[in-house]
């Protein structure tokens, strides 16, 4: 009679990683602690340094945890948004001056920062979507709960939003789909497509995203009733730090 096979044991880097990221779950390990460092990490199980840092790199790409260069590896443990597709973007939400974030977070505090609003030429692309060779463009970083979750960059014809408050670092109540219900061409259709990719520099600073850490980039384009697009929006989030959500009927 054959002898039965013995389950093949994940790599030792595996059971550390296993190992440490039982003890933050259950608590153990809280949100800012340090982790054990490699040297710790070698002490205790008799490996090198490059199987400690395989196992503190397998929480790092799961967003468990970040390096601060100099310091350590950190505990990062965050609840991620529930980013819902069509609730967010409902006429009733920015319709009545809130936030189409408040949708998002549900409560949890966030924060609008680096907010740039500038006249530019239209590149190719979004030329050619908004019919436009102006456009008036707002860069903001989101951050929730302190960490910083999602850069976005939205174009507007020129023509159409000039002197409104959408030039303006402050929209208002509601945000720029209300300025644009005020200006007669309110949002009744989005089109969104989204793809993942690996952050640039600039992303990945802005985010402060740990190495390794993909993007989900979302490119939304808002149409009035009659088809006129009046926006361009491309959105740049932290991978680690968003569920999406579709409803839709079969």
């Amino acid at each position: 009679m054959s002898e039965s096979p013995v389950p093949h044991e994940p790599p030792i880097y595996r059971r550390i990683a296993d190992g440490l990221r039982a003890r933050i779950l259950s608590g153990e390990l809280r949100d800012g602690d340090r982790l054990p460092g490699e040297n710790a990490l070698m002490a205790e199980y008799a490996i090198a340094r490059a199987t400690a840092r395989q196992a503190l790199a397998v929480l790092i790409n799961e967003g468990l945890a970040v390096p601060k260069r100099g310091s350590g590896v950190y505990v990062r443990l965050f609840k991620p948004i529930r980013r819902h597709g069509s609730r967010r973007l409902s006429r009733e939400q920015w319709g009545e001056g809130r936030a189409i974030w408040d949708a998002d977070t549900r409560g949890r505090p966030f924060t609008v920062d680096r907010v740039e609003v500038a006249l530019e030429r239209a590149g190719e692309e979004v030329a050619g979507v908004l019919e436009s060779g102006e456009v008036w463009v707002r860069r903001r970083r989101y951050s929730v709960d302190t960490r910083p979750v999602q850069l976005a960059t939205s174009y507007f014809p020129a023509h159409l939003v000039e002197g409104s408050a959408i030039t303006l670092a402050d929209t208002g109540p509601g945000g720029v789909y209300a300025r644009l219900h005020d200006l007669g061409v309110p949002p009744a259709h989005f089109t969104e497509e989204v793809r993942a990719r690996m952050p640039g520099p600039r992303e990945l600073a802005l985010l402060d995203l740990p190495g390794g850490t993909p993007v989900i980039v979302i490119a939304r384009t808002a149409y009035t009733s009659g088809g006129l697009p009046v926006e361009v929006n491309e959105m740049v989030l932290d991978s680690a730090a968003y569920v999406l959500q579709y409803d839709f009927d079969a």
